[in-house]
């Protein structure tokens, strides 16, 4: 293992208006076999800032992490993941890749794989790691945050091969899906796309870009507010929301509004969308200066941005679940498994873990992998206790060693 020392920087996605990072060191597996076991990695608290740790709230509000639930708490409590947890990277599916950023696992473990700025799609083997463009996606243009962002296989895939992706184009961010037809030949598996949701607004920021099928098998995506901090309360802005659409892109019933594809508002960037096993609804997103955070989902409401950063208190308005300062996460894709969520951190390069219990913490955040693998971009739930881990130094803000990207298996407690 080698030490590296890394350069921070707080721009754009990563945290647009904050101050520079400082350098961190980051150590890397010489070699991980896919077959082979990794050490197991005690969680690490980093220092907070002034006004608190980590996973803490503003001075002002309660901790963003509830205690642990008592011996006395009624047998009605909702049963909560243990307040400490563990990770263990189990091995490397595949590295030497280019600013990857959505993933969508394939029936038989392959993975789905999408170049942020090279507008393409490969299919990356489970067994080998070898990486094949399976398309390019038309339409693409990359800049900034902006190009190929989120993928999302159909609930109906084994029949209908449909890939979903949520791309930038010269005029708006939009949401298409493409049949992946495997019978013809590499780089040409794609079919046309056929556009489901179009005029998201795009910009040099904010972009949002995740998506992400329900339980409820309805699509779903995060969206930016690209800078312009009034689309977040435009409740005829698709910028700065969660959307929730059809498969084909039509409002849902029991949307807040029935000829509206918004679900909720007052975002900044939402970067990360995933649900437990009550089916509720968990969404990661950027802040400004101070407070990154953990939201829970409920229709039609309000998150409060720009007039609320973090746990504002806010009358109408959500407040936050959990908040990081901002240069300890800069949070991206988040998945659930064993009762946590599991939330990317870019800027912070760690893993957070964020138990739950029912609706709430069940304990403070830990955070795990600082600064091992650089700024993590995408976690993908595989079932059990398992994850997928997507690093994300090739983006033109990290610091890309020989290997990087890289896609990692863990094992997650």
């Amino acid at each position: 293992m080698r030490s590296v020392v890394r350069t921070g920087r707080r721009v754009g996605g990563a945290g647009a208006g904050r101050p520079a990072g400082h350098g961190r060191a980051r150590g890397v597996l010489a070699a991980v076999a896919l077959a082979g076991c990794g050490a197991l990695l005690a969680g690490c608290s980093p220092e907070g800032g002034p006004a608190g740790p980590a996973g803490a709230s503003p001075p002002r509000g309660a901790p963003s992490g509830s205690a642990p639930a008592s011996a006395s708490a009624s047998a009605s409590a909702p049963s909560a993941a243990p307040a400490k947890g563990s990770v263990e990277v189990t091995g490397e599916i595949a590295r030497d890749l280019e600013s990857p950023w959505g993933v969508a696992p394939l029936p038989d473990g392959d993975l789905l794989v999408a170049s942020r700025d090279k507008g393409t799609i490969s299919r990356v083997s489970a067994a080998s790691g070898k990486a094949v463009v399976i398309g390019k996606v038309p339409g693409v243009a990359p800049g900034g945050e902006g190009g190929l962002l989120g993928l999302a296989l159909s609930p109906s895939f084994a029949s209908d091969r449909m890939v979903y992706a949520y791309f930038t184009t010269e005029s708006d961010n939009r949401i298409a899906r493409m049949r992946y037809d495997e019978k013809r030949e590499p780089g040409q598996q794609l079919g046309a796309p056929d556009t489901v949701l179009r005029g998201i607004p795009k910009g040099v920021v904010h972009n949002g870009g995740r998506i992400a099928f329900g339980p409820d098998r309805m699509l779903y995506a995060g969206t930016g507010e690209t800078g312009e901090t009034g689309l977040a309360q435009d409740r005829k802005s698709l910028g700065g929301k969660i959307l929730r659409m059809t498969p084909d892109g039509q409002p849902v019933h029991g949307n807040p509004e029935p000829d509206s594809v918004v679900y909720s508002h007052g975002h900044r960037n939402v970067q990360g969308l995933a649900w437990d096993q009550d089916k509720r609804l968990w969404a990661a997103e950027f802040g400004q200066n101070t407070w990154d955070e953990l939201n829970l989902i409920e229709p039609g409401a309000n998150y409060g941005w720009p007039q609320a950063e973090g746990k504002a208190g806010l009358a109408g308005m959500r407040d936050p679940v959990a908040v990081w300062r901002t240069d300890e996460a800069s949070p991206s894709g988040i998945a659930v498994a064993r009762g946590s969520v599991w939330m990317a951190g870019l800027k912070g390069e760690r893993l957070w873990r964020i138990p739950l219990a029912g609706d709430r913490p069940a304990a403070e955040p830990e955070a795990f992998l600082q600064g091992r693998y650089g700024r993590l971009r995408s976690v993908v739930a595989l079932g059990g206790d398992r994850l997928l881990l997507v690093t994300s130094e090739t983006d033109r803000r990290g610091s890309p060693e020989a290997g990087d990207d890289r896609i990692l298996t863990l094992t997650v407690r």
